[in-house]
């Protein structure tokens, strides 16, 4: 059913990964140890802060998710692209020539011929005049290329082989206007401690996303926490080049209040005894909240709650970009 709808990575800790049985035996029997409380106004101040962030990045005019205006998955061979409505790629005709140029995907990588007089350059660089490969934005070495007001870039999804060109609009009126959805009150209640559970070995996790597709996440592990009366478990994905655990949950609030698809939240590694705090005041909206030139992925079964989790973003006004499953 369609509804309207850099700080330098560190290593994950050692803690991550197996663990000797008889220390997790330890943490298991340990009673849960509750979270200091914050006091409120700094726990107000704390959370406006990272909201001011958080809405600064979503709405950042040189690549922020509110100014994508263009997804488009590419197919083995080349791919056309201009303002030409018969291309498959079709730009915007106030940044775009006709015809801008073609990309190539060849066993995984690609590689951009442009027309000539196409205006395309390399971001901080020269004009493009003839072919050049592409970086995609999970290379550490990303490829942005510059076309009018647009910046253009490869992107690639963690588990899959497909790739896209995602493109945005540095002048896009939507980011000045932007503002983020409410979100449920700040309390320390919805503070948890939860404790990490590590696999005997981590493991792939397939999981669908909004194209159709599947995409797969590395998780280390399960964090356990109590709420409503019983405890609950939380798959949490993290590799060695992770700065914390990144958790998508879809609760019971996902009926009224909160996206459908569910809420995104990061979650730090845990100390020397196993445990780890889950603000939920933090949950927030994956990208295809915002836009529907995504590639969100639908947190895993096993992560969907019989739980109100009353806290963090809600649902924005407007359409959802998702097919609700």
């Amino acid at each position: 059913m369609i509804l309207p709808l850099r700080t330098p990575p560190s290593p994950l800790p050692a803690l991550v990964f197996p663990v000797a049985a008889a220390v997790i035996s330890a943490c298991a029997d340990a009673p849960t140890p509750d979270p200091p409380p914050i006091p409120p106004e700094t726990l107000a101040a704390e959370h406006e802060e990272w909201r001011t962030g958080r809405r600064n990045s979503l709405a950042d005019p040189e690549g922020g998710v509110v100014s994508w205006i263009g997804l488009w998955e590419l197919a083995e061979g080349p791919t056309w692209f201009g303002s030409d409505r018969t291309l498959a790629i079709v730009l915007p005709a106030k940044d775009s020539p006709p015809l801008a140029g073609k990309l190539d995907l060849a066993g995984g990588r690609v590689s951009l011929i442009p027309e000539p007089g196409s205006g395309i350059t390399v971001r901080d660089g020269d004009p493009v005049t003839g072919p050049i490969d592409l970086q995609d934005d999970r290379s550490g070495n990303t490829t942005i290329l510059d076309l009018g007001s647009l910046g253009m870039r490869i992107h690639a999804e963690r588990g899959t082989d497909r790739l896209w060109l995602r493109a945005w609009d540095r002048d896009s009126p939507r980011t000045a206007a932007f503002e983020l959805p409410p979100y449920f009150p700040i309390t320390n209640e919805w503070r948890l401690s939860a404790r990490f559970d590590p696999y005997p070995e981590p493991r792939g996790v397939p999981m669908a996303d909004v194209k159709g597709g599947t995409v797969e996440n590395i998780a280390p592990g399960e964090l356990v926490f109590r709420a409503g009366g019983r405890e609950h478990r939380l798959i949490a994905f993290a590799t060695e080049r992770s700065r914390d655990y990144l958790v998508m949950l879809r609760d019971s609030t996902a009926f009224a209040d909160t996206y459908p698809l569910g809420r995104y939240m990061h979650v730090p590694f845990p100390d020397d005894d196993g445990w780890t705090v889950i603000d939920f005041n933090r949950a927030y909206n994956p990208p295809c909240a915002f836009t529907p030139f995504s590639v969100c992925s639908f947190p895993p079964r096993e992560n969907r709650l019989a739980l109100e989790v009353t806290a963090g973003e809600k649902r924005p006004e407007g359409p959802v970009y998702i097919s609700i499953r």
